[in-house]
Parts: C-alpha cells; sequence; structure tokens
C-alpha cells in the first residue's frame, strides 16, 4: 500500500506555510537575476497641436481684463489725461517722447540706442564707430512712427513697412498670409478695451509668424499705438518709459495684462514728468530770454522743447541759424543757467535743459 504524504489535514496545512516562506526566501536569496521589466517612460516629445480657436484665445483676454476691470480703468484715466494734454500742447511734445520711448524700446529689443545718439542720427545722420547703422535706422523708424501717420489697424503693411516681392517662391513666406491669422484675432478682439487688446496682440505676434526676424520692436511700436488708438493727441501709449517688465513673455493671459497696466501706469506718469518740466522751462525761459531780439532765441527754445538732448550742429540744423548765432546763445542760455553741458568735453557737446535757480516759477500743470 502507499503511504500518504500527509496524515491529516493540519499536517498539509503547515507544509503550505513552509512552501511559502522557501519562496520568499528563495526569490530574496536570487539577487543576481534581473528585476520585474518596467514600463518605459513617455520621453518622446509632444507630437503637433491643434491650435487654439480664435474666440477661446480672445475669451481668455476678455476674462482677465474683468478681474483687472479697477486697475484698467485707473490706467485708462491717466491715459485719457496725457491725451488731452497732447492735444492742447505744441508738436514738438509728441517728438520728444516718441524719441525717448523708442529709445527704451531699442534696448529691450536689443538694439541699445540712447537718446542722444538717436537725436544726432535722425538730425545728422552722424554715428560713432560704436554704433550700428541698421540698429538706428530702426529705431529711427520706431520714432517715425510714434510720432504720427496712420495706425497698425488701418494699413498693417504700411505701417510696418513691408511688402511681399512678386512671384515669391515659398508661400510659406507670405507676409500677407503670416498677418493674415494676426489679423484676424485682433478683429475678433475688437470689443477689448484698446489697452487690452495691444496687450494681446504684442504676446499673439510671434505665434503669429510675425516675430521670424527678431522684429521684438515692431510687435511693441505696434502695441503701444493700438493702446492710444481712441485718443485725438497721444499717438502711443508709453510703456518703456515705465520699464520692460510688461514686454515680458510669461504666464497666463492675466499676468501678462497685469504687467503691461503697471508699466504703462508708470510710463505715463514718466511722460507727464518729463510735460511738466518741459512747460516749465518753456516758460522760464521766454521770461528770462524776453531781453534777447531776433529769431535764434525762439527757435532754439522750440529745439530744446523737442530734444531732450541739443548739440551745437544739430541746433544749426533745426533752426537754420548761422553757426555763430547759435553758438552765442548757447552760450547766453548756459551763463543764465537754462542749460548744462554734459559731456564735458571741448568738442562734441550736448546741452539739457536746466530750471534755473534765481528765476523761479510755479510749475505748469495743464
Amino acid at each position: 500500500m502507499k503511504r500518504n504524504a500527509f496524515t491529516s489535514q493540519d499536517d498539509f496545512a503547515a507544509s503550505l506555510d513552509d512552501m511559502d516562506e522557501a519562496d520568499e526566501t528563495s526569490e530574496e536569496d536570487l539577487w543576481f537575476l534581473p528585476g520585474p521589466v518596467a514600463e518605459d517612460e513617455d520621453d518622446l516629445p509632444p507630437g503637433p497641436r491643434a491650435d487654439p480657436s480664435e474666440p477661446a484665445v480672445v475669451d481668455e483676454w476678455a476674462q482677465a481684463e474683468a478681474e483687472l476691470a479697477a486697475r484698467l480703468a485707473r490706467v485708462a484715466g491717466r491715459l485719457g489725461a496725457l491725451d488731452d494734454r497732447l492735444a492742447r500742447g505744441p508738436e514738438g511734445w509728441r517728438h520728444r517722447l516718441a524719441l525717448l520711448e523708442a529709445a527704451d524700446l531699442s534696448w529691450f529689443a536689443g538694439e541699445r540706442v540712447s537718446a542722444d545718439r538717436l537725436a544726432l542720427w535722425m538730425t545728422l545722420r552722424l554715428s560713432g564707430v560704436q554704433d550700428d547703422p541698421e540698429a538706428l535706422s530702426r529705431t529711427h523708424w520706431a520714432v517715425r512712427r510714434l510720432s504720427a501717420g496712420p495706425g497698425p489697424l488701418e494699413d498693417f503693411a504700411g505701417f510696418l513697412d513691408r511688402r511681399d516681392p512678386e512671384n515669391i517662391a515659398d508661400t510659406a513666406e507670405r507676409f500677407e498670409d503670416r498677418a493674415s491669422s494676426w489679423q484676424e484675432v485682433m478683429a475678433q478682439g475688437a470689443k477689448l478695451h484698446p489697452i487690452t487688446r495691444a496687450c494681446m496682440g504684442f504676446h499673439l505676434w510671434a505665434l503669429a509668424g510675425l516675430g521670424q526676424y527678431g522684429e521684438s520692436l515692431e510687435a511693441a511700436v505696434t502695441a503701444v499705438r493700438i493702446a492710444a488708438s481712441d485718443g485725438d493727441g497721444a499717438v502711443f501709449a508709453p510703456l518703456a518709459m515705465g520699464g520692460a517688465g510688461g514686454l515680458r513673455a510669461s504666464g497666463v493671459p492675466k499676468a501678462r495684462l497685469s504687467r503691461w497696466l503697471e508699466n504703462m501706469e508708470s510710463g505715463i506718469i514718466t511722460a507727464m514728468r518729463q510735460l511738466d518740466r518741459v512747460d516749465q522751462w518753456t516758460a522760464q525761459a521766454k521770461h528770462i530770454m524776453a531781453p534777447l531780439s531776433g529769431r535764434t532765441p525762439p527757435a532754439l527754445r522750440r529745439v530744446f522743447a523737442e530734444q531732450p538732448m541739443v548739440s551745437a550742429p544739430m541746433a544749426e540744423v533745426l533752426t537754420g541759424a548761422s553757426r555763430a548765432a547759435v553758438q552765442r546763445n548757447l552760450l547766453w542760455m548756459e551763463d543764465h543757467g537754462l542749460i548744462r553741458e554734459i559731456t564735458g568735453q571741448g568738442r562734441f557737446r550736448m546741452w539739457v535743459t536746466t530750471i534755473a535757480k534765481d528765476h523761479r516759477l510755479p510749475k505748469f500743470r495743464g
């Protein structure tokens, strides 16, 4: 008779427990075998995604505008005050603000064109060895677009001075095709406030394929013109004069619009202070220079109101006066505390306006 391996049910259960312990021990002892196969990590680059629809993009900016409505109203009020001030002021004020804004925007775009070098280039076409003529030319374009002329929403290609060459081979390189998508989104956002619409257009510039040539200066100039499109006096809304934070492309629409509003408010305040100072200086200079005769003194006052910095050759060209008359009046104005020389050199000197301490007048706020 064959003998049973287990004499009872309890013996069988105990044998199963021993087998489980043996299996666990043997599995731990098999350290030289490879472990379980892990699933492969998905480290492949993401595939192409569908672009968000135009209404969805505009809705995101509309939501950001609604959440920042109070701040937007405050900035719009300041811009309205600047617009009214410029509408009642001389034409030269617009040129002065445009030159300062373009110089600041050039630093954001990597051009690094200072206001004095830009003024010399625009008046005399003079540039130093360290200056890039192409950068000066692009910044000069910015001054022209920030000073006057139709806005980008009226004639986009004409505003940017871009035209497609005839019989272009690659249709993807056609400017009109790349610009059409940006213009369509801007048209969808027509109900947004111009300041919000300008911020949206700036941040969608590269996504529309318009920034493939690194034209960040074009994007910024276009945006600040759109922001002031409802005004009559202000051609653009100062932005770079308040810092470059509003031009930083990071974050959701609300964060971008918040930085945009903060820098624009600061830029408008800076611009108003510039006008206050010019207005005060003009009144003071007119009072102090009253004993002088001829057409050169009033012409010089106008030049200094338009230009942040002035050299003798610039003054000669802008006033149409002789070199001797310009030099004589500049020295007279310097002696009476109306201007001061800032280079400290014997040649290529530049002057800026100052408030004469011995002829104080109340500050004008129009």
